[in-house]
């Protein structure tokens, strides 16, 4: 149980250092910065390259929504819940720390949102709480779907990562104007952390929406698609 927790948490470190670096280094400038769409890819790119390096240890979820997805799935042991979820939190909040250490090293360097899911005045649109919700809900929906899906023994094997790696670029190209794309509560709690005010008092959506959209992506997945 060790190594799983352990990979777990280095998982989800690369996927918060990587995609969040990416939004809080790289997006910003004007001349050199990548855009939403290389934030989108880079997302897309901490799960593709971590689910080849840490699949066969841990299942690579990096992320407790997956991780109840798959248990409602019939796919991962509800015993090992609570350990997933800590070591996906607490690496997310380490990669955090590190981000920001390397961002305030910038002179004039300012906090501002560093990458933390909102909705209302805080979303990058200006979208408001339900259509956060139902966002965060269907896109984690869809997530879980794919990587369901993909992991299926029945599906072409070794092309997996793939497909979840491009699965996640694509919910961040849909959603960044919405919430700044969170799907995944241990990102969103590593970020609001260091925001602290607001973001802590929204991050409750980032919990409820992503985990229960998994959760009917794993029944649902579970009830149509999967033989027992």
């Amino acid at each position: 149980m060790g190594s799983k927790l352990g990979a777990e948490f280095l998982g989800t470190f690369w996927l918060v250092f990587g995609g969040c670096g990416s939004a809080v280094l790289a997006a910003a400038f004007p001349d050199l910065g990548i855009g939403f769409a290389g934030v989108a890819l880079a997302f897309g790119l901490t799960v593709l390259t971590m689910a080849f390096a840490i699949g066969h240890i841990s299942g690579c979820h990096l992320n407790p929504a997956v991780s109840f997805g798959l248990w409602a799935g019939k796919r991962f042991k509800g015993s090992e819940l609570l350990g997933y979820i800590i070591a996906q939190v607490l690496g997310g909040i380490v990669a955090a720390f590190v981000l920001y250490i390397i961002a305030s090293g910038k002179a004039g360097f300012s906090l501002g949102s560093f990458a933390a899911n909102g909705y209302g005045e805080h979303s990058p649109g200006g979208y408001g709480i339900g259509a956060a919700f139902l966002c965060e809900l269907v896109l984690t929906f869809g997530f879980l779907m794919v990587i369901l899906g993909a992991t299926d023994k029945r599906a072409p094997q070794g092309f997996a990562p793939i497909a979840i790696g491009l699965a996640l670029t694509l919910i961040h190209l849909i959603s960044i104007p919405v919430t700044n794309t969170s799907v995944n509560p241990a990102r969103s709690t590593s970020q609001a952390v260091f925001v602290g005010g607001w973001a802590l008092q929204q991050l409750w959506l980032f919990w409820v929406a992503p985990i229960l959209g998994a959760i009917i992506a794993g029944f649902t997945y579970r009830g149509l698609f999967q033989k027992e």
